[in-house]
């Protein structure tokens, strides 16, 4: 194991400047694809990623059907470099996610919505990678060079790129003002201290993480990371969703990681909490607060939509800090590799 400072606490570190830099380089560029849009309003968005990328198209998927009341939906690499179908994609902008924009599996469907009508746009941190240069629009990540395996500051800067694009295309000021102050809430975020939840989880075997609304997205990327890093089995969970059937698993040798943001979904989280803990087990909370008995996490201030970028920011530092207390490296994850070429 490494025993001095990981590869991904440095990069995970750079990120609230990697988004200031981000934000600042591509205004122009979000602002040319927005005139695009309303020139011809797309019927439907679809997004294509895989992992992380594919965890950040959720994000994308609440805050654009949420802020601008367009139908979104995550499309399957599959559906085009597996079974060769090409569903009918004209009027629809196409968000492919991508930290390296070389998986194949990515660059088969990006090229066939293309080819049946779709606006392709990239999200993509490696501006001369093939994806950038099949895509109609690249919209770059600038997370400079990541080479832990386990994404971090370009998980980070794909929410932040989202972010900008809703904010302007939405015309929202108050979400145009987060998104202008989000790298001083990712820096306040960095400096916020989640060592409460490193005891209970340290032996745990299984855990749930669970969220709702905009904050999913986070969940199911502390559940990826926490089985990357930590060797930790997680499943992420809507508070909605887990009352369906997974819930029968939680008690005291089961515990819960809890994302809540401060919107509509905080009052379902909030219930659920109160139900894990009657049910005896050791629950974890970000943000919210009001269940006797729940270990609290501070989280950065900032408005409901962005709150969560904020909220896995610091979740990176305890992932670091955990996947070492645990006896795992979290730079070599095992078994996996930084590019993973699915077709």
């Amino acid at each position: 194991m490494n025993s001095g400072v990981t590869q991904m606490f440095r990069e995970a570190g750079e990120a609230p400047a990697r988004v200031r830099a981000q934000l600042a380089a591509n205004e122009g560029r979000v602002r040319d694809l927005i005139e695009r849009l309303r020139r011809r309003p797309p019927r439907a968005v679809t997004t294509l990623g895989r992992g992380s990328s594919d965890n950040v198209a959720t994000y994308a998927r609440y805050l654009i059907e949420t802020r601008l009341g367009v139908m979104t939906a995550s499309s399957s690499p599959s559906v085009s470099s597996v079974y060769e179908a090409s569903p009918d994609m004209g009027d629809v902008l196409c968000l492919v996610i991508s930290q390296s924009g070389r998986s194949p599996d990515l660059l088969a469907a990006a090229q066939a919505h293309g080819a049946a009508g779709a606006l392709v746009v990239a999200l993509v941190n490696d501006e001369e990678s093939p994806l950038a240069a099949q895509a109609d629009v690249t919209i770059p990540l600038k997370a400079g060079p990541e080479t832990s395996v386990a994404a971090t500051k370009s998980f980070i800067t794909g929410l932040s790129a989202i972010a900008q694009l809703v904010a302007c295309w939405g015309e929202d000021p108050e979400v145009l003002e987060a998104v202008n102050a989000l790298p001083d809430q990712l820096d306040a975020a960095w400096a916020l201290d989640w060592s409460g939840a490193v005891e209970p989880l340290t032996t745990a075997e299984h855990l749930y993480v669970v969220a709702r609304g905009v904050g999913f997205a986070i969940a199911q990327e502390a559940a990826l990371k926490f089985k990357e890093t930590c060797g930790l089995h997680a499943e992420a969970f809507s508070s909605a969703e887990i009352r369906h059937g997974p819930m029968a698993l939680i008690g005291p040798a089961f515990p819960v990681l809890a994302f809540t943001q401060n919107d509509e979904t905080e009052e379902g989280v909030e219930a659920a909490v109160t139900g894990f803990a009657r049910q005896g087990a050791p629950v974890i909370q970000v943000g919210g607060g009001t269940t006797a008995g729940v270990i609290r996490l501070p989280s950065a201030a900032a408005h409901p939509a962005l709150e969560p970028i904020g909220q896995i920011q610091s979740f990176y530092r305890l992932a670091d800090r955990l996947a070492r207390a645990r006896g795992f490296d979290p730079d070599r994850p095992s078994h996996l590799a930084k590019v993973t070429e699915t077709i």
